[in-house]
């Protein structure tokens, strides 16, 4: 279960970019748009429907790691035959409107029948932000023992700002942020910080614990290429810096 190495690397400097599509969006149109935004702007992976389509539409589009989304098992294999390199059980965010509920155990249970049909791929596991926190811990532990190699963390939906600009993103990112600290300290895989990220929040993901971020509609529901290009590259610059910093920390502490 080796991982694709740009992702270690970056795991292992702590400022990995997932730029999500949508795991409901199979608008092959639209899905490129974001994808090329992704890489010319300088992401480190994408997250896609898991569709073998978009998959193979991806694959010509960039050389960057593709991760594919799914809440059903299934449907990860043909993805994984079309050449994806990693799957994720998630994001959970665009079920939530639709009264559709992920439990602990569902999660868990998928996890497992995941594993099953596909034991050497890389697995990433979202933790729902619906659980109170100690049970999001909990989860988020026992996936990792049923072979999540990355858990990420959400909770965009169910914040509601009550201030405009910084401070309303702030308030937006606190439950995704807030489930990484505490996650981030029980278990030893990557932490993906998403759901309600912006650049203002990611080097906040980066400092509570998380290893990278995951960032969804901050750039896909910009209205042109160009925005969307220069939104990823203002997340690239933001955890840059914070990788940065903790550098020269690190440096003077030693």
């Amino acid at each position: 279960m080796t991982m694709h190495p740009l992702l270690q690397r970056a795991f292992t400097n702590r400022c990995a970019l997932k730029v999500i599509t949508g795991l409901n969006n199979f608008d092959a149109d639209r899905v490129a748009v974001t994808v090329k935004a992704a890489d010319l702007g300088g992401a480190t992976f994408v997250d896609i429907a898991a569709d073998p389509a978009l998959v193979q539409l991806t694959k010509k589009l960039t050389n960057l790691p593709i991760c594919v989304s799914a809440v059903e098992p299934e449907k990860f294999v043909a993805s994984v035959a079309a050449g994806a390199d990693l799957i994720e059980i998630g994001n959970f965010d665009s079920f939530y409107a639709q009264g559709r509920r992920f439990d602990a155990e569902e999660v868990l249970a998928l996890t497992h029948q995941t594993r099953a049909l596909l034991p050497n791929i890389t697995l990433s596991v979202t933790v729902p932000h619906i659980l109170p926190l100690d049970q999001q811990v909990h989860l988020a532990e026992e996936l990792v023992k049923a072979g999540a190699q990355i858990i990420q963390t959400e909770g965009g939906t169910s914040s509601n700002p009550t201030h405009p600009g910084t401070l309303g993103l702030i308030e937006k990112a606190a439950p995704t942020l807030a489930a990484a600290y505490e996650i981030s300290r029980v278990v030893s895989v990557p932490v993906l910080c998403a759901s309600g990220i912006s650049s203002v929040t990611a080097p906040l993901a980066i400092a509570a614990g998380a290893t990278g971020v995951g960032v969804g509609s901050a750039i896909n529901q910009l209205n042109s290429e160009v925005a969307m290009i220069a939104a990823v590259r203002g997340l690239v610059e933001a955890l840059n810096q914070e990788s940065g910093v903790r550098s020269q920390e690190s440096g003077v502490r030693s």
